[in-house]
């Protein structure tokens, strides 16, 4: 079988949130804005960080955000936009290889040219607050 290159240049964002409403409020809206293919949110983990000069440590939840390199730019606004932190995580990694069934996939989300009323319902019902 003849290897074809997928059709996307796949991305991973990272990013964390204080509160599991805000994980889930922060996905919906990236996966109904064709922003992202996918938003796995992994409960409850335990960060250590120094802020404003002194050591934190907090519960958080971690989106991992499967997107394409084109909708980076958007996925940042996005995580800017719907945040509560002062200054959000936003990490973003080129995926160099993947299962190429999977990667299509993810460039099948995110095309805009295929939006039905579901998606525009989504999009116009969005609770951004």
């Amino acid at each position: 079988m003849e290897y074809v290159a997928p059709v996307v240049q796949a991305t991973v964002v990272v990013t964390t949130v204080g509160t599991e409403d805000e994980a889930n409020r922060l996905a919906r809206a990236l996966v109904s804005r064709r922003h992202a293919a996918c938003v796995n949110i992994m409960p409850v983990v335990r960060s250590v960080y120094r802020w404003k000069g002194k050591v934190s440590e907090d519960s958080e939840y971690l989106l991992i955000i499967k997107t394409a390199a084109e909708e980076y730019p958007a996925v940042e606004v996005a995580i800017q936009e719907l945040h509560s932190y002062e200054l959000p995580e936003i990490l973003a990694f080129r995926v160099s290889d993947g299962e190429p069934g999977f990667l299509d996939w993810i460039a099948e989300c995110l095309s805009k040219d295929g939006l039905d009323r579901e998606d525009l319902e989504d999009l116009d019902s969005e609770d951004v607050g």
